[in-house]
Protein backbone atom coordinates (compact mmCIF):
# COMPACT_ATOMS: atom_id res chain seq x y z
CA UNK A 1 0.00 0.00 0.00
CA UNK A 2 1.44 3.61 -0.98
CA UNK A 3 2.01 6.20 1.53
CA UNK A 4 -1.02 8.43 0.89
CA UNK A 5 -2.75 5.05 1.12
CA UNK A 6 -1.38 4.52 4.34
CA UNK A 7 -2.00 7.89 5.68
CA UNK A 8 -5.72 7.93 4.33
CA UNK A 9 -6.14 4.47 5.84
CA UNK A 10 -4.63 6.16 9.51
CA UNK A 11 -7.03 8.87 9.34
CA UNK A 12 -9.76 6.94 8.90
CA UNK A 13 -9.60 4.65 11.38
CA UNK A 14 -8.46 7.37 13.82
CA UNK A 15 -11.90 9.19 12.62
CA UNK A 16 -13.89 5.78 13.75
CA UNK A 17 -12.53 5.55 16.98
CA UNK A 18 -12.37 9.21 18.13
CA UNK A 19 -15.38 10.03 20.31
CA UNK A 20 -17.34 13.67 20.26
CA UNK A 21 -15.91 15.52 22.84
CA UNK A 22 -17.00 18.28 24.78
CA UNK A 23 -15.12 20.25 27.27
CA UNK A 24 -12.93 23.32 28.00
CA UNK A 25 -9.98 23.57 26.15
CA UNK A 26 -7.25 26.27 26.89
CA UNK A 27 -7.82 28.08 23.89
CA UNK A 28 -11.10 27.78 22.71
CA UNK A 29 -12.82 27.41 26.24
CA UNK A 30 -16.31 25.05 26.55
CA UNK A 31 -16.71 23.59 23.17
CA UNK A 32 -16.64 20.24 20.47
CA UNK A 33 -13.23 18.92 20.40
CA UNK A 34 -12.14 19.13 16.53
CA UNK A 35 -9.74 16.60 16.39
CA UNK A 36 -7.77 14.05 18.99
CA UNK A 37 -5.51 16.93 19.97
CA UNK A 38 -8.04 18.86 20.87
CA UNK A 39 -9.92 16.29 23.14
CA UNK A 40 -6.75 15.34 24.94
CA UNK A 41 -6.11 18.93 25.58
CA UNK A 42 -9.29 19.09 27.69
CA UNK A 43 -8.32 16.69 30.10
CA UNK A 44 -9.99 14.55 32.77
CA UNK A 45 -13.48 16.53 32.84
CA UNK A 46 -13.87 16.34 28.89
CA UNK A 47 -17.41 14.48 28.21
CA UNK A 48 -18.27 12.12 25.40
CA UNK A 49 -21.25 12.85 24.28
CA UNK A 50 -22.02 10.31 21.96
CA UNK A 51 -20.91 7.26 25.04
CA UNK A 52 -23.63 9.62 26.97
CA UNK A 53 -26.12 10.16 24.71
CA UNK A 54 -26.05 6.23 23.39
CA UNK A 55 -26.00 4.91 26.32
CA UNK A 56 -29.29 7.14 27.78
CA UNK A 57 -30.93 6.20 24.79
CA UNK A 58 -30.47 2.70 24.84
CA UNK A 59 -31.50 2.50 28.74
CA UNK A 60 -34.88 4.66 27.67
CA UNK A 61 -35.23 1.94 24.57
CA UNK A 62 -34.81 -0.81 27.26
CA UNK A 63 -37.35 0.87 29.87
CA UNK A 64 -39.79 1.54 27.04
CA UNK A 65 -39.99 -2.02 25.46
CA UNK A 66 -40.49 -4.11 28.59
CA UNK A 67 -43.01 -1.01 30.40
CA UNK A 68 -44.89 -2.01 26.73
CA UNK A 69 -44.67 -5.50 27.34
CA UNK A 70 -45.45 -5.24 30.76
CA UNK A 71 -48.78 -3.14 29.87
CA UNK A 72 -49.59 -5.40 26.89
CA UNK A 73 -49.49 -8.57 28.49
CA UNK A 74 -51.91 -11.29 28.59
CA UNK A 75 -53.03 -14.41 30.67
CA UNK A 76 -53.39 -15.77 27.04
CA UNK A 77 -51.47 -16.24 24.37
CA UNK A 78 -48.65 -13.69 24.13
CA UNK A 79 -47.32 -11.94 21.87
CA UNK A 80 -43.55 -11.62 20.38
CA UNK A 81 -42.88 -9.06 22.81
CA UNK A 82 -43.61 -10.62 25.68
CA UNK A 83 -42.42 -13.90 24.63
CA UNK A 84 -39.02 -11.84 24.47
CA UNK A 85 -39.56 -10.39 28.31
CA UNK A 86 -40.57 -13.41 29.62
CA UNK A 87 -37.40 -15.62 28.38
CA UNK A 88 -34.88 -12.85 29.28
CA UNK A 89 -36.92 -12.80 32.90
CA UNK A 90 -36.55 -16.43 33.20
CA UNK A 91 -33.05 -16.51 32.16
CA UNK A 92 -31.84 -13.81 34.71
CA UNK A 93 -34.31 -15.20 37.37
CA UNK A 94 -32.21 -18.93 36.49
CA UNK A 95 -29.09 -16.59 36.38
CA UNK A 96 -29.47 -15.53 39.83
CA UNK A 97 -30.70 -18.44 41.60
CA UNK A 98 -27.43 -20.32 40.47
CA UNK A 99 -24.74 -17.39 41.53
CA UNK A 100 -26.14 -15.71 44.40
CA UNK A 101 -27.08 -17.16 47.31
CA UNK A 102 -27.92 -14.37 49.61
CA UNK A 103 -31.20 -12.80 50.24
CA UNK A 104 -31.39 -9.57 48.51
CA UNK A 105 -34.36 -8.21 46.28
CA UNK A 106 -32.56 -5.90 44.34
CA UNK A 107 -30.05 -8.39 42.35
CA UNK A 108 -32.36 -9.65 40.18
CA UNK A 109 -33.68 -6.03 39.07
CA UNK A 110 -30.00 -5.00 39.00
CA UNK A 111 -29.50 -7.88 36.74
CA UNK A 112 -31.99 -7.72 34.55
CA UNK A 113 -31.09 -3.96 33.93
CA UNK A 114 -27.75 -4.85 33.34
CA UNK A 115 -27.68 -7.56 30.78
CA UNK A 116 -30.54 -6.11 28.86
CA UNK A 117 -28.96 -2.62 28.58
CA UNK A 118 -25.63 -3.83 28.07
CA UNK A 119 -26.97 -6.41 25.61
CA UNK A 120 -28.42 -3.40 23.64
CA UNK A 121 -25.49 -0.86 23.92
CA UNK A 122 -23.46 -3.69 22.57
CA UNK A 123 -25.87 -4.14 19.64
CA UNK A 124 -25.64 -1.10 18.59
CA UNK A 125 -22.18 -3.15 16.71
CA UNK A 126 -24.76 -4.26 14.16
CA UNK A 127 -25.77 -0.87 12.66
CA UNK A 128 -22.84 -0.06 9.51
CA UNK A 129 -19.62 1.06 10.38
CA UNK A 130 -20.24 4.43 8.11
CA UNK A 131 -23.80 4.98 9.02
CA UNK A 132 -23.57 6.68 12.24
CA UNK A 133 -20.67 8.97 11.00
CA UNK A 134 -21.92 9.44 7.86
CA UNK A 135 -25.19 11.01 8.74
CA UNK A 136 -23.61 12.86 11.59
CA UNK A 137 -21.13 14.42 9.29
CA UNK A 138 -23.88 15.95 7.17
CA UNK A 139 -25.16 17.41 10.31
CA UNK A 140 -21.32 19.61 10.73
CA UNK A 141 -20.55 17.04 13.68
CA UNK A 142 -17.02 15.70 13.31
CA UNK A 143 -17.40 12.70 15.16
CA UNK A 144 -19.95 9.71 15.97
CA UNK A 145 -18.93 7.34 17.75
CA UNK A 146 -21.86 4.64 18.16
CA UNK A 147 -21.14 2.26 20.47
CA UNK A 148 -20.73 3.38 24.03
CA UNK A 149 -18.95 -0.26 25.42
CA UNK A 150 -16.16 0.59 23.15
CA UNK A 151 -15.60 3.90 25.48
CA UNK A 152 -13.45 2.42 28.75
CA UNK A 153 -15.29 5.43 30.33
CA UNK A 154 -18.22 3.77 29.66
CA UNK A 155 -17.65 -0.23 31.13
CA UNK A 156 -15.71 1.37 33.89
CA UNK A 157 -18.41 3.82 35.04
CA UNK A 158 -20.49 0.92 35.34
CA UNK A 159 -17.86 -1.61 36.73
CA UNK A 160 -17.22 1.41 39.60
CA UNK A 161 -20.36 1.59 40.19
CA UNK A 162 -20.97 -2.47 40.91
CA UNK A 163 -17.91 -2.19 43.17
CA UNK A 164 -19.92 0.70 45.20
CA UNK A 165 -22.33 -1.73 45.32
CA UNK A 166 -19.89 -4.36 46.59
CA UNK A 167 -18.55 -2.44 49.42
CA UNK A 168 -21.89 -1.03 50.66
CA UNK A 169 -23.47 -4.44 51.16
CA UNK A 170 -20.55 -6.02 52.48
CA UNK A 171 -20.24 -3.31 55.27
CA UNK A 172 -23.96 -3.25 55.74
CA UNK A 173 -24.13 -7.41 55.81
CA UNK A 174 -20.55 -8.01 57.84
CA UNK A 175 -20.72 -4.72 59.52
CA UNK A 176 -17.71 -2.32 59.05
CA UNK A 177 -15.79 -3.98 61.65
CA UNK A 178 -16.61 -7.60 60.20
CA UNK A 179 -15.67 -6.40 56.95
CA UNK A 180 -12.38 -5.08 58.42
CA UNK A 181 -12.01 -8.68 59.86
CA UNK A 182 -12.48 -10.53 57.04
CA UNK A 183 -9.59 -8.22 54.79
CA UNK A 184 -7.01 -8.62 57.43
CA UNK A 185 -7.38 -11.98 58.80
CA UNK A 186 -8.31 -13.91 55.02
CA UNK A 187 -6.92 -15.96 53.57
CA UNK A 188 -4.40 -16.94 57.07
CA UNK A 189 -6.31 -16.26 60.18
CA UNK A 190 -3.20 -15.14 62.10
CA UNK A 191 -2.24 -11.80 63.91
CA UNK A 192 1.01 -11.84 62.26
CA UNK A 193 -0.04 -11.78 58.57
CA UNK A 194 -2.61 -9.18 58.58
CA UNK A 195 -0.07 -7.39 56.42
CA UNK A 196 0.21 -9.52 54.20
CA UNK A 197 -3.83 -10.19 54.01
CA UNK A 198 -4.49 -6.94 54.09
CA UNK A 199 -2.55 -6.34 50.52
CA UNK A 200 -3.76 -9.45 48.62
CA UNK A 201 -7.06 -8.79 49.61
CA UNK A 202 -7.64 -5.21 48.81
CA UNK A 203 -5.48 -5.92 45.66
CA UNK A 204 -8.25 -8.96 44.76
CA UNK A 205 -11.06 -6.16 46.02
CA UNK A 206 -9.73 -3.99 43.29
CA UNK A 207 -9.01 -6.50 40.64
CA UNK A 208 -13.02 -6.70 40.74
CA UNK A 209 -14.05 -3.31 39.03
CA UNK A 210 -11.06 -3.23 36.77
CA UNK A 211 -11.57 -6.90 35.32
CA UNK A 212 -15.71 -6.18 34.92
CA UNK A 213 -14.56 -2.69 32.88
CA UNK A 214 -11.72 -3.54 30.86
CA UNK A 215 -13.04 -7.02 30.16
CA UNK A 216 -16.08 -5.74 28.27
CA UNK A 217 -14.30 -2.87 26.66
CA UNK A 218 -11.69 -4.80 25.49
CA UNK A 219 -13.81 -7.11 23.53
CA UNK A 220 -16.22 -4.39 22.17
CA UNK A 221 -13.35 -2.26 20.90
CA UNK A 222 -10.94 -5.28 19.09
CA UNK A 223 -14.36 -6.31 17.31
CA UNK A 224 -15.31 -2.53 16.19
CA UNK A 225 -11.48 -2.29 14.94
CA UNK A 226 -11.85 -5.33 12.96
CA UNK A 227 -15.34 -3.64 11.17
CA UNK A 228 -13.62 -1.04 10.50
CA UNK A 229 -10.41 -2.72 9.18
CA UNK A 230 -12.77 -4.65 6.73
CA UNK A 231 -14.50 -1.95 5.55
CA UNK A 232 -11.16 -0.42 4.31
CA UNK A 233 -11.16 -3.40 2.30
CA UNK A 234 -12.63 -3.59 -1.34
CA UNK A 235 -16.15 -3.04 -1.79
CA UNK A 236 -17.13 -6.65 -2.50
CA UNK A 237 -14.44 -8.13 0.00
CA UNK A 238 -16.17 -5.88 2.89
CA UNK A 239 -19.33 -7.31 2.28
CA UNK A 240 -18.33 -10.42 2.14
CA UNK A 241 -16.02 -10.63 5.68
CA UNK A 242 -18.18 -8.62 7.51
CA UNK A 243 -21.89 -10.09 7.03
CA UNK A 244 -20.28 -13.04 8.54
CA UNK A 245 -18.29 -11.42 11.25
CA UNK A 246 -21.51 -9.50 12.25
CA UNK A 247 -23.70 -12.93 12.59
CA UNK A 248 -20.40 -14.02 14.69
CA UNK A 249 -20.34 -11.12 16.27
CA UNK A 250 -24.17 -11.54 17.64
CA UNK A 251 -22.99 -14.04 19.84
CA UNK A 252 -20.47 -11.75 21.09
CA UNK A 253 -22.00 -9.12 22.03
CA UNK A 254 -24.81 -10.97 24.05
CA UNK A 255 -21.91 -13.11 25.78
CA UNK A 256 -19.96 -10.31 27.08
CA UNK A 257 -23.46 -8.72 28.30
CA UNK A 258 -23.88 -12.14 30.30
CA UNK A 259 -20.30 -12.26 31.98
CA UNK A 260 -20.52 -8.76 33.11
CA UNK A 261 -23.72 -9.62 34.78
CA UNK A 262 -23.20 -12.86 35.96
CA UNK A 263 -19.91 -11.08 37.69
CA UNK A 264 -21.66 -8.90 38.85
CA UNK A 265 -24.14 -11.62 40.61
CA UNK A 266 -21.07 -13.41 41.66
CA UNK A 267 -18.94 -10.62 43.77
CA UNK A 268 -22.39 -9.42 44.97
CA UNK A 269 -22.69 -12.63 46.44
CA UNK A 270 -19.32 -12.95 47.66
CA UNK A 271 -20.20 -9.56 49.45
CA UNK A 272 -23.06 -11.27 51.55
CA UNK A 273 -21.06 -14.18 52.51
CA UNK A 274 -19.56 -14.34 55.85
CA UNK A 275 -16.48 -15.78 56.12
Amino acid sequence: MAAGSDNTAANYIQHHLQNLTFGNHPENGWSLAHSAEEASEMGFWAIHLDTMGWSIAMGVLFIWLFRKAGKAATTGVPGPLQNLVEVVFEFIELTVRGAFHGRNPVIAPLALTLFVWIFLMNALKLVPIDFAPGVFARLGIDYMKLVPTTDPNATLGMAIGVFALIIFYSIKVKGAGGFAKELSLTPFNHWSLIPFNLVMEIIGLLVKPLSLGLRLFGNMFAGEVIFILIALLPFWVSWTLSVPWAIFHILIITLQAFIFTVLTVVYLSQAHEHH
